[in-house]
């Protein structure tokens, strides 16, 4: 899997290929400079050519892309969002390099006053004045060129990572370009895959420029990105002689007055992604409306309290079905919550012998104890969203007491570093962590993180969450390992939400319409 990169990773890449290999600080700032050369030859025809230039290695490589392009015949201007006297290194062998050239390099001043030939898009705009090592918010006048640049309909490249992006998060540090294409070098920086830096990002392009191999396949680097062929190369094999028991039988207890859906989708989601059996665990008052709407699945009627909700008298029939029949236990969709089914959703974790799914009612029935999985001896896949994870991260402090606002922190938390939030809960729990959201982050315990990379926003609706458990599940169930069933249901899911939204648009996209596309995204891969 491709590895994913903070500014601290890459600055230690960098400079051990200088220092240990002997590659010259110089020799890669020109590969990096040719290497956006080329994305501009590829994508533009512009004659006129803005190149905005910072005071540091990635103005360098700003000024190595002027030189070039200068040489190549294009008018080229350079605006300096620096003090000459501040340049040093191989920034500054450059800066001097572009000047014999006849390069023209004008002050940030100039740019900030009209220039007509850009306002109406007749020219391209390189951004290289802010690195991967932004680390506070960016002033005046960078601000002010940032907020121009945004304004102008030029397309723009962004050297490396837009300007204003920090490169672990993906937040924008005040303002930031907007970037059409980014040309990264080595391997893809955090902040270029998150939110809100990935919409910033533009279409990425990851560029070699000579780092060594061992050193962006180091195994310090726990980050990955998830992709198509990753995906592919995990599903497991359907062998020609087996029967429904070779993919296991998958135990959903869910449900409860009002909320059927949710369990009905989540197991047809479930049989859809592969599972030879699924039974479905229900309030026993519910069964008649059950009947009348599943076909391959199987009901377990369990002990309620009359009023279509769980009652702990359903322990012993659950633990009993998992000892017996199931290999892959999943609770949680439409469950409803209260103390007595947090009580029996702890006992049943607690339990379990088999690989367990955590979702939706299941993950905030067992909020305020996340001490019980240091008990599991099972698997545990927890999927939460960012509320449900804020709740689970309260638990310390007592997550039902936590109020409303405690609870919006936490989420704001949660959304300005989703790889470290995940990844800190699943090595803290011993879990496997699905972070549901733009992007789904999965953490396993042993402190790898890996990024998803499909999925839309047609998929921020109701039901969508319940499908994906019956997939997790699923693939659980036909012996993928759990780091793996949780990193193909996650990236098949988004790619069912990807064809849905193709055939339909992202506005009317529901969760059923994800799982009638299930067959064709497996069939495909």
């Amino acid at each position: 899997m491709l590895k994913i990169a903070t500014a601290r990773e890459m600055q230690q890449i960098d400079s051990l290929t200088i220092e240990k290999y002997g590659i010259a600080g110089t020799v890669l700032m020109e590969r990096a400079g040719l290497s956006v050369v080329g994305k501009i030859n590829e994508i533009s025809t512009h004659k006129k050519v803005l190149v905005l230039c910072g005071g540091g290695n990635n103005g360098g490589d700003g000024f190595v892309i002027a030189r070039e392009l200068h040489n190549q015949g294009r008018e080229v201007e350079v605006y300096f969002c620096a003090e000459t006297v501040g340049l040093k290194g191989d920034a500054k062998v450059n800066f001097e390099a572009a000047k014999k050239f006849d390069v023209k390099i004008y002050s940030v001043k100039k740019f900030l006053s009209h220039i007509p030939s850009c306002d109406t898009g007749q020219c391209i705009i390189v951004d290289a004045l802010l690195g991967t090592g932004l680390s506070k918010a960016v002033r005046e006048p960078l601000s002010d060129v940032i907020e121009k640049v945004n304004k102008m309909s030029c397309p723009v490249v962004s050297v490396d990572i837009p300007s204003g992006i920090c490169s672990d998060t993906g937040r924008v540090m005040g303002s930031a370009i907007k970037a059409g294409y980014t040309v990264t070098f080595g391997l893809p920086k955090r902040g270029l895959l998150l939110h809100p830096g990935a919409a910033d990002t533009g279409k990425l392009s990851i560029k070699d420029i000579g780092f060594p191999r061992r050193l962006l396949d180091s195994k310090k680097i726990r980050v990955h990105a998830v992709r198509k062929a990753d995906a592919m190369s995990l599903l497991p094999s359907r062998p020609e002689y087996s029967h429904k028991g070779t993919y296991g039988h998958v135990l959903l207890v869910a449900g409860s007055k009002g909320k059927t859906g949710a369990a009905l989708m989540a197991a047809k989601a479930c049989l859809r992604t592969g599972a030879g059996l699924v039974t479905i665990g229900i309030p026993e008052t519910l069964v008649n409306a059950f009947h009348g709407r599943v076909t391959e699945e199987m009901i377990l009627p369990l002990p309620d309290r009359g009023d279509g909700t769980l009652s702990y008298q359903a322990v012993d029939p659950i633990m009993e079905f998992m000892k017996t029949k199931a290999n892959v236990f999943a609770i949680g969709p439409g469950l409803s919550v209260d103390e007595e089914i947090s009580r029996l959703v702890l006992l049943l974790i607690a339990g379990s012998k088999i690989p367990v799914v955590i979702d939706a009612d299941g993950i905030n029935a067992i909020a305020d104890n996340i001490s019980i999985f240091k008990k599991c001896s099972a698997p545990i896949i927890l999927t939460p969203h960012p509320g449900e994870m804020a709740r689970l991260l309260g638990s310390g402090r007592g997550a039902r007491r936590v109020d409303k606002a405690g609870i919006s922190a936490l989420r704001n938390s949660i959304d300005r570093d989703r790889i470290n939030t995940a990844l800190s809960f699943a090595e803290k729990t011993g879990t496997y962590v699905v972070l549901k959201g733009v992007p789904t982050v999965t953490a396993v315990p042993d402190g790898d993180a890996f990024i998803n990379s499909s999925g839309n926003p047609g998929m921020a609706t109701a039901g969508a969450g319940d499908v994906l458990t019956g997939m997790i599940s699923a693939f659980l169930a036909q012996k993928s390992a759990p780091a793996d069933a949780a990193l193909i249901g996650v990236y098949f899911h988004g790619k069912a939400g990807d064809l849905v939204s193709e055939k339909k648009g992202r506005r009317s996209l529901i969760a059923s319409d994800i799982i009638k596309a299930i067959p064709m995204v497996l069939r495909s891969h």
